[in-house]
């Protein structure tokens, strides 16, 4: 399994992740032509080699038309100015602005593969609802100034598409360094991290450390929080190439860089983060609670299910418990307090190991039936025809459900699935 290692100790941002990927391969040329297919005027990339306090890593620049020299607006020296909420007034002189749905249309005009126009608009999504939130408004109302859109632009979609042309089948990242103290902001003096980038980094794990001032920007927590699979010290591989990617800011004790490590690995647990939220009931009719789980699994939960225990006084009651992602805890905790009698319920973030899925379609003789497959590192651990379509089936056809199941998991276990 190709693994890539994002190592953080001194921070992210757009820059430095886009120079980190030339310097482990990306190729310039076809990055720049990627970029060039959006449509995007006014401003130039090149990447140089510089020393960074006694490290050699890859500065990328993005020569605007109206800096000089080139500054780099998602650096951390440079200041958040780059982004509003509708009807904020700045100066500065720049006087175009481009909504998420223009950026949007940008992205979708580019000559790249669909995935990295998706991955893209899903980095720009996370940074303005991040954005709204801070300022009080809407996604759709936060607005990019001329500038700090197309700064973002370049390094938004360079990452990804860096990425694309990298092929990893995994992505891990240290913890993220987001330094210390106060970083002066369009708004003011603001503590580190900027409000923005503190909630890109929600359920990201990161520390403070003893350097004076901002290391980790908000494209750069987004662009970490939706790349990594999971995060830790670096896994066991087999390190094949290394690229060192350089921010603006000089440190006087350590070099200011982000570092790439690619290398093979074998036998990998893959982790991702589940939130568990757990609230037993035991003064509630139990005939009311499985449109609870209905509800639940309806609103997004990965999984929802009810264990009988025994509470205090030796009284019956039923533990509900519940996985999900972080982004849908607020929607179902207001399920389980609308839907039960419980006033409290407990909530923690625990790693869960899943393998690889894919789903086929399996012919039986009274229609398709998708199968779920299982792989590890590439190879089938097992095959699970999807019961709904199996009862579909046999309702359709008229014959028992297990003898769809059989048929299907027949093509299974022959290899005569098809892609769906």
């Amino acid at each position: 399994m190709k693994t890539l290692y994002f190592d953080c100790f001194c921070g992210a941002s757009g820059d430095m992740i886009n120079g980190a990927l030339l310097d482990a391969g990306v190729d310039f040329d076809t990055l720049r032509r990627g970029l060039e297919s959006l449509g995007v005027e006014g401003y130039g990339i090149r990447a140089e080699p510089v020393d960074k306090h006694g490290t050699m890593a890859m500065q990328f620049h993005v020569d605007l038309e109206d800096d000089t020299p080139a500054t780099h607006a998602d650096d951390p020296d440079h200041g958040h100015s780059h982004s509003h909420g509708e009807g904020h007034s700045h100066g500065g002189g720049h006087k175009v602005h481009r909504h998420l749905r223009h950026i949007v249309d940008i992205i979708e005009s580019g000559d790249i593969p669909r995935e990295v126009k998706d991955a893209s608009i899903e980095t720009f999504r996370r940074i303005a609802v991040a954005e709204a939130e801070v300022h009080g408004t809407t996604p759709e109302k936060i607005h990019f100034h001329e500038v700090g859109a197309v700064d973002s632009i370049v390094d938004i979609v360079g990452a990804h598409l860096g990425l694309h042309l990298l092929k990893p089948d995994r992505i891990v990242s240290s913890s993220l360094h987001v330094g210390s103290g106060t970083v002066k902001c369009a708004h003011g003096i603001m503590p580190v991290p900027a409000p923005a980038t503190a909630l890109l980094l929600k359920g990201l794990p990161s520390y403070g450390g003893d350097v004076d001032g901002e290391l980790v920007t908000p494209t750069g927590a987004a662009l970490i929080g939706q790349l990594a699979d999971e995060f830790g010290p670096l896994p066991e591989m087999i390190v094949e190439a290394v690229g060192v990617g350089s921010g603006t800011k000089n440190l006087s004790d350590r070099p200011n860089v982000l570092r790439v490590l690619i290398g093979e690995t074998t036998g990998v647990r893959k982790t991702e983060p589940i939130i568990v939220l757990e609230a037993m009931v035991d003064d509630m009719n139990p005939e009311l609670l499985p449109p609870v789980l209905e509800k639940l699994l309806e609103t997004g939960a990965r999984d929802a299910f009810i264990t009988p225990v025994l509470g205090k006084k030796g009284r019956p009651a039923q533990l509900i418990t519940i996985l999900a992602e972080e982004a849908k805890v607020d929607a179902l905790t207001s399920i389980l307090f609308e839907g039960t009698t419980t006033i409290g319920l407990r909530m923690r973030t625990e790693q869960r190991i899943c393998l690889d899925r894919e789903w086929k379609i399996a012919a039986t003789r009274w229609g398709s039936v998708r199968v779920k497959i299982g792989l590890l590192n590439g190879k089938i651990m097992n095959q699970s025809p999807e019961f709904e379509d199996c009862q579909q089936r046999a309702g359709e056809a008229r014959v028992t459900v297990i003898e769809v199941y059989q048929e299907a998991m027949a093509a299974a276990v022959r290899g005569e699935l098809t892609n769906g």
